[in-house]
């Protein structure tokens, strides 16, 4: 791959000429030192150059590296953790992945088999004999060079006589590669955990499929933990070195040495895996019979799992959702299966729908005002017939045609403080900030000409109490937030009611199922009641307090007929809505009062949102777990390696969820299996305030619109995988 406009031409004194390849954490480049020598340039993306626990483990990724030196190893040439933009160089290793290879040529066999074997040993035995567990040996980190393989990639390596980094609630390694104890004492793998990760990744060598592969990653660690090891296909004498590779009990795989002999008597002829009948015995190590293992049990063809197996999915779940990793160390497989194993259907045959004279289009939205300053902060778009209307803090509001980009209008002279509220019956509902003055002027809700721009009418409104469309009209605070105002399309004012409940009078409006409702807490502590839930008439603004939530509890919407809230554990005399919140229930209400409890499983974490049923949490550092509204049932999770994602739009044509990182990175998720169907990568320069603007993403037809930073742009997803 060629460099990409806004890449770095050098750094450290290397010349970079192409890139090899990027991920989540940053970007690896072909570079030439002043002799010529080619080494691999991995260079940190910028948002974590800021990041110490960051630095501090790609310093010990870097230390675990150097301390490693073999033949089939990559060795570091150079390093500057501390650098503005953290990097090192590695002795460049042409050659492809196993993981590409293996997709693109299939299985290996015969003499290229034995040769990944042996030298996959020999490099575990220079690793360990530096002191060092690699703990994340993988396909993509195994390179297949002309004279053996190479691994590579010591970022969550552990050198056993220093300190570890892995901390209490952090997992480090790839789920369908990982060992036992990883699970259950990360803190303690020693180097047996690499031995049985060499026999998981001799199986997918040998057959393409992973001895341990669930449609989730909480399955896969619960396979790995609890169920043997998928051996289909492996052919002997492979077979039962793996399997007692993939021994549960650390203490009882053989040693490298041993492995080594082992290894030397695969045959070098191209005979295929998997045609030969398996035997009643496998010969334990050093040569003791033993009888075969039980095969892994069987479940009901309804997919349901026996009570006691259940209990330890939901135990591994748990583990897994309280160790979740933050930004380096943990990748779940992108693998394409739905929760019953099997291939996920195709989505190509569905006719894409979009905008007539539809082109990919992108433009910046600053337009401010001279001399006024730029105030980066919140922004997004709304839709309507055919047009994208974006506002939010440092330009204006725009309507831009959906097909192609073009700008049909700007309203207003000064920089605008939010997103528009909403588009609705030929209105575009917005704010305005009016010019600073001696006197303090407080925001006003505007509704404009969806078509024209012209502002039909304002009126003055709370300046951080936003406004919401209900089922009938538009509702707001008024400016000293102490009356709840709603208007019509026309502007007229329908009602007022008083913002006051039994808790507090700190109140706030919302809408669910088109309804209008006001949340109250007490206005000198809200860490310190509970949210008061009123409901108010649509038609006279009646008020009628219903019931009484747990502190911080958040509405989502309405799943069959009952008023949905997720509601957020919190630490003592603390109140936040963040974007790791921890969540540990659902209040299910009546719209009449009175309801039930229903338990979300672990700490499930995430910005919550309400999509057909399902409750998709998102993290910050790309974890979406989906989760049944009905009755709190964890359905999946997946960790895309896509941070700081928006929150989910859905495409029910695809069954996709769409996202948007705010670097402009576009993520397709199956809502069935939350399977990675594609990504993109990231804008070109999407603008400076990529830091503080929330990402942001909506459909027109079937076009994707999204804002990254101060730049909004449309693409065509693809049809299918």
């Amino acid at each position: 791959m060629s460099l990409r406009p806004g890449d770095t031409e050098s750094i450290g004194g290397y010349t970079l000429v192409d890139r090899l390849g990027s991920g989540g954490m940053g970007v690896v480049y072909l570079g030439r030192s002043a002799s010529g020598r080619q080494v691999a340039v991995k260079v940190v993306h910028a948002q974590y150059a800021l990041d110490e626990e960051f630095r501090a483990r790609f310093r010990q990724e870097i230390a675990a590296a150097r301390r490693v030196s073999g033949a089939f190893t990559a060795p570091v040439v150079d390093a500057d953790p501390d650098a503005e933009l953290p990097w090192m160089a590695t002795l460049y290793v042409p050659g492809r992945t196993l993981a590409e290879a293996i997709e693109k040529d299939g299985p290996l066999r015969g003499r290229a088999l034995r040769t990944l074997a042996l030298g996959l040993v020999e490099a575990l035995r220079d690793i360990h004999q530096a002191g060092v567990v690699h703990r994340d040996l993988k396909p993509s980190n195994v390179l297949l060079a002309e004279d053996g393989p190479r691994v590579i990639d010591f970022g969550i390596s552990r050198a056993a006589d220093n300190q570890t980094l892995t901390v209490t609630g952090r997992l480090i390694g790839t789920p369908p590669f990982m060992s036992p104890e990883q699970f259950a004492a990360p803190r303690d793998v020693t180097a047996a955990s690499d031995v049985f990760s060499l026999g998981s990744l001799l199986v997918y060598a040998a057959t393409g499929n992973r001895p341990f592969d669930g449609a989730s990653p909480y399955l896969t660690g619960y396979q790995v933990m609890h169920e043997q090891p998928r051996l289909d296909g492996v052919p002997e004498p492979l077979r039962s070195i793996a399997e007692h590779c993939l021994d549960k009990d650390a203490a009882a795989r053989p040693q490298l040495a041993q492995l080594h002999g082992l290894l030397m008597a695969l045959p070098e002829d191209e005979t295929g895996p998997g045609s030969r009948s398996e035997p009643a015995t496998v010969t334990d190590f050093p040569g003791t019979p033993r009888p075969r293992r039980a095969a892994p049990e069987t479940f009901p063809s309804d997919g349901q799992r026996p009570r006691r197996a259940r209990r330890l999915v939901i135990a591994v779940a748990t583990a897994l959702a309280v160790t979740a990793l933050g930004l380096t160390t943990l990748h779940w497989m992108s693998d394409r299966t739905t929760d019953t194993g099997t291939p996920a259907a195709s989505t190509s045959s569905a006719t894409m729908t979009l905008p007539a004279g539809w082109k990919a289009w992108r433009s910046s939205l600053l337009t401010a005002k001279k001399d006024i300053p730029l105030d980066y902060g919140e922004s997004g778009c709304a839709t309507g017939s055919g047009t994208v209307y974006c506002a939010g803090t440092g330009f204006t509001v725009t309507a831009f045609d959906a097909a192609s980009g073009r700008v049909g209008w700007r309203s207003g002279t000064s920089p605008e403080t939010a997103r528009p509220v909403g588009v609705r019956d030929g209105r575009v509902y917005t704010y305005v900030k009016p010019d600073s003055s001696p006197s303090f002027n407080p925001r006003r809700l505007v509704a404009l000409d969806a078509k024209t721009g012209t502002r039909l009418w304002q009126h003055p409104v709370s300046d951080d109490r936003n406004a919401v469309l209900f089922d009938g009209g538009v509702l707001a605070m008024d400016t000293d937030a102490t009356r709840f105002v709603a208007y019509d399309r026309s502007g007229h004012q329908l009602w007022t009611a008083a913002a006051r409940s039994k808790v507090g009078d700190a109140c706030t409006p919302t809408v669910l199922d088109g309804a209008p409702y006001g949340l109250c807490t007490p206005a000198d502590d809200p860490s310190k009641g509970e949210v008061g839930l009123l409901r108010l008439d649509p038609k006279t603004g009646t008020s009628k307090e219903i019931d009484q939530l747990p502190t911080g509890a958040l509405p989502l919407g309405m799943i069959d007929g009952r008023l949905l809230f997720a509601v957020p554990k919190l630490a003592e005399g603390y109140f936040a809505s963040g974007e790791d919140q921890p969540y540990t229930t659902l209040e299910e209400l009546t719209p009449a009062g009175g309801g039930e409890r229903v338990p979300l499983p672990g700490a499930t974490r995430g910005t919550p949102t309400l999509v057909k049923g399902v409750i998709y949490f998102v993290r910050p550092n790309g974890t979406v777990t989906a989760v049944r509204a009905s009755d709190g049932k964890w359905l999946w999770q997946r960790e895309t390696d896509t941070e700081n994602l928006s929150t989910p739009v859905f495409s029910a044509k695809f069954n996709r969820l769409y996202f948007s990182n705010q670097f402009g990175r576009l993520l397709a998720l199956n809502r069935s299996t939350g399977a990675v169907e594609w990504s993109t990568s990231a804008l070109s320069n999407p603008g400076d305030s990529t830091g503080d603007t929330p990402p942001y993403v909506l459909l027109v037809k079937d076009a994707l619109v999204a804002v990254a930073g101060d730049t909004v742009f449309s693409v065509r997803p693809p049809a299918g995988r």
